[in-house]
C-alpha cells in the first residue's frame, strides 16, 4: 500500500515537473510582468511606511481608481483595435490620467483620514484601523454610488460589465515556442523605466532627500527644517501616481476593472513589499518581480487554482525565516 502511494505520488511529481518545464518560458514572461503591477503598487506602501510607519490599507482602492480613470479615458476617447507604437501612445496618456487621479485621491486620503490623527499624536493602531475603514469606505461609494451612476449598472451589481477590447496583442519576440507579445514587453518595461526614474528621485533632489531624512529621523528632520507635512503630501502623491500609472498597465493588460479589483491585488502588493524588505524602495522591485515569478512557477507547476495559495504561503515563509525581506539590511541605513 506504501508503495503504490508514494508510486503514485512520484508518478504525479513527474507529471509536474514535465508540465513546468514546458511552461517555464511562458511563466517567465508572465511572471515578470505581473510581476511588474506588484512593484509599482508595492512601492505606495513601502513609501508609506519608510516615512510614517503605516501600513495604508487604502492603497489598494487607490490603484482601483486608477483602473476606473483609464477606463474613462479609453471610453471617452473611443480607442480601438489600437496596436503598434500607437499603443504606447496610449499607454503613456492612460497612466498619466491614472497616475494624476490617483495621486490626488492619496493625498486626499491622507488629508482626511490620517492628517487628523497624526496632529492629535494617535496610536499606529488608530492609524491602522482608519486605513482600514477608508479601504472599506471607497469600495463602496464605488460599488453603491459611483460605478451605477457614471456606467449606469444596477446597484446590487456593482460591478461592470465585459467592456470592448481595445489592444491589439501582437507578438513582437518570437524565439521557437518562446513568444512574447507587445502588452506583456510594454509592462515590463514601463516598469522598470519608473523604477529607475524614481530611485533617481529620491536620491537626487531636494524633496526626495527630505524624504529619506524624515524616514530616517523624523525628529532631526525637523530641527534641520525639513516640513513633515510636506513630506507626507509628497509621499502619498508619489505612491499613489506609482499604483494609478500601474493601473494603466493592467487595465491594458486585462481591459477590465470592477470596485474589489484592488483587494487581491493590493495583498499580493504588500507581500511583496514585504518580501523586498518593506521600506525600501529596490526591494519593492525585487520583492514585485520575485513573487511574481514564484507566482506563475508555481502555477505552471501545482496547477492554476494554487497560483494564490503560492502567493500567500511566501508571505508566511517570509514572516516566519526572514522578517525583514530580500534586502532588509538596508532598511536601517535608508528606509526609502
Amino acid at each position: 500500500m506504501f508503495d503504490s502511494v508514494f508510486g503514485g505520488l512520484w508518478d504525479r511529481f513527474l507529471a509536474s515537473s514535465d508540465q513546468f518545464l514546458s511552461q517555464f518560458w511562458p511563466a517567465t514572461v508572465d511572471g515578470l510582468s505581473l510581476g511588474s503591477i506588484y512593484a509599482l503598487i508595492a512601492l505606495g506602501y513601502t513609501m508609506v511606511y519608510g516615512v510614517l510607519r503605516l501600513i495604508n490599507f487604502a492603497h489598494s482602492e487607490i490603484f482601483m481608481i486608477g483602473t476606473f480613470t483609464s477606463l474613462a479615458v479609453v471610453g471617452a476617447f473611443g480607442f480601438s483595435e489600437i496596436g503598434g507604437v500607437a499603443l504606447i501612445g496610449v499607454v503613456l496618456l492612460l497612466a498619466l490620467a491614472g497616475g494624476v487621479a490617483s495621486g490626488a485621491s492619496a493625498v486626499a486620503l491622507e488629508f482626511l483620514a490620517y492628517r487628523p490623527l497624526r496632529k492629535r499624536g494617535a496610536s499606529r493602531l488608530a492609524a491602522l484601523i482608519s486605513a482600514i475603514g477608508a479601504s472599506l469606505f471607497l469600495q463602496q461609494l464605488f460599488a453603491r454610488v459611483l460605478i451605477p451612476w457614471w456606467f449606469d449598472v444596477p446597484k446590487e451589481k456593482g460591478a461592470l460589465p465585459v467592456q470592448g477590447h481595445f489592444v491589439v496583442r501582437e507578438d513582437v519576440i518570437a524565439i521557437g515556442d518562446f513568444v512574447v507579445r507587445n502588452d506583456k514587453l510594454i509592462i515590463f518595461l514601463a516598469a522598470i523605466l519608473m523604477m529607475i526614474g524614481l530611485d533617481q528621485f529620491i536620491t537626487r533632489t531636494k524633496l526626495g532627500r527630505g524624504i529619506r531624512a524624515t524616514a530616517q529621523d523624523p525628529e532631526t528632520s525637523v530641527l534641520m527644517g525639513v516640513n513633515i507635512d510636506r513630506i507626507v503630501t509628497a509621499t502619498f502623491a508619489i505612491g499613489g501616481a506609482m499604483a494609478g500609472a500601474a493601473a494603466a498597465l493592467y487595465f491594458m493588460r486585462f481591459e477590465e476593472t470592477n470596485y474589489f479589483v484592488g483587494f487581491l491585488l493590493g495583498i499580493k502588493a504588500f507581500t511583496a513589499a514585504v518580501l523586498g524588505g518593506i521600506g525600501n524602495l529596490r526591494g519593492a522591485l525585487v520583492g514585485g518581480l520575485t513573487l511574481g515569478l514564484i507566482e506563475m512557477y508555481g502555477s505552471a507547476f501545482f496547477g492554476s487554482e494554487w497560483k494564490d495559495v503560492v502567493a500567500f504561503s511566501v508571505l508566511v515563509l517570509v514572516l516566519m525565516f526572514r522578517p525583514t525581506g530580500i534586502l532588509g539590511e538596508s532598511l536601517q541605513q535608508a528606509r526609502v
